[in-house]
């Protein structure tokens, strides 16, 4: 019983931290792949809640792939390494005992840059004239920015959307839309580890002029140049391939 108490949770939003619970489990490896997720009954009573706070922590587990439910009801763990999206990498930053065994600042920040060269250089190919002039003077007008970082931080997102938009890529622009939004924050990088890469005005206007000059191959190299400036040099080695079981 006193094991039990400990484990009952605030009354206030019941079905989040219910689902952050769970969350962990699943991600800690607790909750096995391929295992089956305890009853509804049994998990309403291990934490004093109600079923309908159970289905509804169960039903945002199901959103974010993490479990699946089958027909007859019953719901299974699923390997959220093959099934999940990238917002899980919030939830991982978010998870207690998760959050050091990924290094989610590098990952997120190497992802952006090879999502980044490619834009830039599919932007060259194919982005129109108005929107190569956009950017073209977007990069003159970042110029004689700063040196505050977080505006240059604002400008340099608002500059890196006109090239995801002028690559044509939805995926491509549906990734950066995640990686910037406020909730997410890139991993929650200190805009001053971006400092040296925010500070290169030259590459920039390198940048956007190679773009306006329809140089794929240059384009995309600078792109890559440039975004790579933010990415660490050196990490450790994690504790094992692929983080926790």
């Amino acid at each position: 019983m006193t094991e039990r108490r400990e484990q009952r949770i605030r009354r206030e939003a019941v079905s989040d931290q219910l689902f952050t619970l769970l969350r962990d489990r699943v991600l800690s490896g607790a909750l096995a792949p391929g295992t089956a997720l305890t009853a509804e009954r049994d998990l309403a009573a291990e934490f004093g809640v109600n079923r309908h706070a159970v289905r509804e922590a169960v039903k945002r587990l199901q959103q974010a792939r993490l479990v699946e439910v089958s027909h007859g009801g019953r719901t299974r763990v699923l390997d959220w390494r093959r099934t999940a999206g990238l917002d899980l990498a919030l939830h991982l930053a978010q998870s207690d005992g998760l959050s050091a065994s990924y290094d989610l600042s590098r990952d997120i920040l190497e992802m952006r840059a090879s999502i980044g060269a490619d834009a830039a250089r599919l932007c060259a190919a194919r982005c129109t004239e108005r929107i190569a002039s956009e950017i073209v003077g977007a990069a003159a007008a970042y110029a004689h920015r700063g040196p505050d970082l977080a505006d240059l931080a604002a400008a340099d997102v608002a500059w890196w959307r006109l090239i995801v938009e002028g690559s044509e890529n939805i995926a491509y622009l549906l990734a950066f839309n995640t990686l910037v939004a406020d909730r997410f924050t890139a991993g929650e990088v200190p805009v001053e580890l971006r400092a040296t890469e925010l500070l290169d005005m030259a590459g920039h206007m390198k940048l956007a002029a190679l773009i306006a000059s329809r140089d794929e191959k240059g384009a995309e190299a600078a792109a890559r140049a440039l975004l790579a400036r933010s990415v660490p040099a050196a990490h450790p080695a994690r504790e094992s391939e692929g983080g926790p079981a």
